[in-house]
């Protein structure tokens, strides 16, 4: 069987904390043969690491797509620049997996939705965070209908004091905006997966920039107020057509002991959901709790079910991610995460912040 061929716009941070090393563990299936980065040292030194023998490196990633050999593109650019480089490669005749945001608004993510849509590729958004086993027992309690009708949801993503100092994270032109855009995305995206709803109706937000000149103590060292451009921390309050409520906190500093990132506590009629522990390390859990026999009783469910299409063997979100894209793409199935559902985040998501703007309740018509 012939192997993809796979080629990355971005060699930064994520590429190399997660892309790289996941994909190159499924070097039978596929092989990475194109690197393209602003900064060519990013690019020569992820080639020299993980490229195959005849890897090329780039500058211009339209140059890139011209290689009609390159079957898949991975999109791990600033957020400013997902929708313009996505569509290009669908529109070059590649699939393409994009980092999360899906983009950086609306008008952006449906762009992208309408590629997808007229070349028929696929396309997939980097929501890692659903391969958890946590996740996986959780959606599956949902939709096996165990919590009933979910009628009121929290989002978490909030740190104590996390603040990213590398990159363009505190530039609000490149990422367009901090931590809603960023960590909040994953909290809500696992929220709207689990719940099965994807028709929201209107949004209340807030947001903050409270803590710019306090960056003692952060957990990726101190930061510099003078270009610390977005928020600190958002909320927002969404409301779904059918009434359920969804209440989504972001932050990278905020003056609480008990962060919580990426995980979401779910409310039902027949019993509720909370995750625990450091999730985004893969060492997260879920409660599930409800009514029985006439007292209150909570479960905690064994690790022996493994992730998505894994069995009981733990596989860390990264590599479940890869593989079950992997997986797609050869058997021309379609992908966990559709952006169908991205482009809902996305629309939420920038209704939080124009809410926040206008001091106003925000329509959305779904």
């Amino acid at each position: 069987m012939k192997k993809l061929r796979f080629g990355f716009v971005g060699c930064g941070g994520i590429a190399n904390q997660k892309h790289f090393p996941a994909l190159s563990k499924l070097t039978d299936k596929i092989e990475l043969v194109a690197f393209c980065d602003i900064i060519p040292e990013r690019a020569e030194k992820a080639a020299k690491e993980y490229g195959s023998d005849d890897a090329k490196v780039y500058t211009d990633y339209k140059e890139m797509l011209k290689d009609d050999s390159i079957d898949v593109v991975h999109v791990l650019t600033p957020n400013v620049s997902h929708s313009e480089i996505t569509c290009a490669a669908l529109y070059a005749g590649k699939d393409v997996l994009c980092e999360k945001p899906m983009a950086i608004n609306y008008a952006e993510a449906k762009k992208m939705l309408d590629a997808y849509h007229e070349t028929g590729k696929q396309l997939t958004i980097g929501y890692q965070n659903r391969f958890r086993e946590d996740s996986q027992a959780t959606y599956n309690a949902c939709h096996n209908g165990e919590l009933g009708d979910i009628y009121f949801a929290k989002a978490h993503a909030v740190r104590r004091r996390g603040v990213p100092t590398w990159g363009v994270f505190p530039d609000k032109s490149e990422q367009g905006g901090g931590p809603l855009i960023d960590i909040g995305t994953h909290a809500l995206d696992l929220t709207l997966w689990c719940m099965n709803n994807y028709k929201p109706k209107m949004v209340l937000g807030s947001t903050f920039q409270k803590l710019k000149d306090h960056p003692e103590a952060n957990m990726f060292g101190p930061w510099n107020p003078d270009t610390f451009e977005t928020e600190d921390s958002a909320f927002g309050l969404i409301k779904m057509e059918n009434g359920a409520t969804i209440f989504l906190e972001a932050a990278w500093a905020l003056n609480m002991v008990n962060p919580k990132e990426a995980q979401i506590t779910l409310c039902g009629t027949e019993a509720g959901a909370e995750m625990f522990g450091q999730a985004f390390l893969d060492k997260g859990y879920v409660v599930f709790n409800k009514a029985a026999h006439g007292e209150l009783e909570e479960t905690r469910p064994s690790e022996a079910g493994g992730v998505f299409g894994f069995g009981a063997d733990h596989v860390e979100q990264k590599d479940a991610e890869a593989q079950q894209w992997v997986d797609a793409l050869i058997n021309h199935t379609k992908p966990l995460v559709k952006p169908e559902q991205a482009i809902v985040v996305t629309q939420i998501l920038e209704a939080i912040y124009k809410s926040a703007e206008t001091g106003k309740v925000v329509e959305l018509n779904s």
